[in-house]
């Protein structure tokens, strides 16, 4: 099919959207994250910085200004929108996301698939404590702190904690942090290009790079997919460092004591809720990714 005989088929199936009802999505899309990116546009005014509730802006690339603007996703047109003219991926009037930039994204899209189906095959894994925190300051005189922030049992009963659980990470953005006397205690050996071989459902990280995969499709995909895991990100942090061995009792954070028995059960409990809330966005983003997908026809 030629690249006019797409576009010609796929104006056909756009829905439309006048500014009145484009304008109203977007101010509460930004209405709606604003009660987490405000707070942190003043902390970064002031120079504070969050352990907890700046970690989504400052270790994911998305910023500020681009999770507050609102996308339809592929298959909506909006009018009166000159702004989004000349946004990345738009073209026409009026202005929706274009077949040819959604043509341009294909190795992502096929990348992401492959990834987040490979992840939703397998059973979620509650074994793991948040102990990949702990294995980031293992030994911390010998390899440098990590966060200005106190251990909650100082470092020699940090360490003890380290050496005395089996630490079995599958996620490789923790794992690469770990340091180098906590590498080698790890079961897995997670690598940058063999994720699809590790993920799985059950791993806080995996459920905040859900907020990542979202980002990183925009605009092809609705905004209200990106909120939502957003919000799934912001409330696993949050779990991750309660459970991390830093003391942030200055901050309201109620530690999770998983050196405990009492504290590991707490853990899983959570961490089985997360990997609850995580499915059905990963099925979305499948879902997403396939759709896309099957924008361009595979040549015959």
């Amino acid at each position: 099919m030629s690249g006019r005989g797409v576009l010609t088929n796929y104006r056909c199936g756009v829905q439309v959207l006048t500014g009145s009802e484009w304008r109203a999505r977007a101010e509460a899309h930004a209405a709606r994250v604003d009660d987490f990116v405000a707070p942190h546009l003043a902390r970064r005014a002031e120079k504070v910085k969050h352990p907890v509730h700046d970690f989504l802006f400052t270790y994911y690339s998305q910023r500020p200004a681009q999770l507050r603007r609102w996308h339809p996703g592929f298959g909506v047109a909006l009018e009166d929108a000159g702004d989004y003219a000349h946004l990345k991926g738009y073209a026409g009037d009026p202005v929706t996301v274009a077949p040819s930039f959604v043509e341009s994204q294909l190795p992502l899209l096929r990348q992401l698939h492959t990834l987040l189906s490979a992840t939703a095959g397998r059973a979620p894994q509650f074994g793991c404590f948040g102990l990949h925190e702990w294995a980031m300051v293992h030994r911390s005189a010998d390899h440098g702190t990590r966060h200005d922030w106190p251990l909650r049992l100082g470092q020699e009963g940090t360490d003890a904690v380290v050496e005395s659980h089996r630490i079995g990470c599958s996620h490789f953005d923790a794992f690469r942090f770990f340091t180098p006397s906590a590498r080698p205690l790890n079961t897995l050996q997670p690598g940058r290009d063999d994720r699809p071989d590790f993920e799985q459902p059950g791993c806080l990280h995996a459920g905040m790079d859900l907020y990542k995969h979202a980002f990183r499709l925009s605009p092809m995909v609705s905004s209200d997919l990106v909120a939502d895991c957003f919000e799934l990100a912001r409330d696993i942090r949050v779990l991750d460092m309660r459970a991390a061995p830093y003391d942030l009792a200055d901050l309201g954070f109620e530690p999770v004591r998983i050196e405990t028995a009492e504290g590991k059960a707490a853990y899983v409990e959570a961490q089985r809720g997360f990997a609850e809330r995580g499915a059905p966005l990963r099925a979305r983003l499948v879902a997403a990714c396939e759709r896309l997908l099957g924008v361009v026809p595979s040549p015959v």
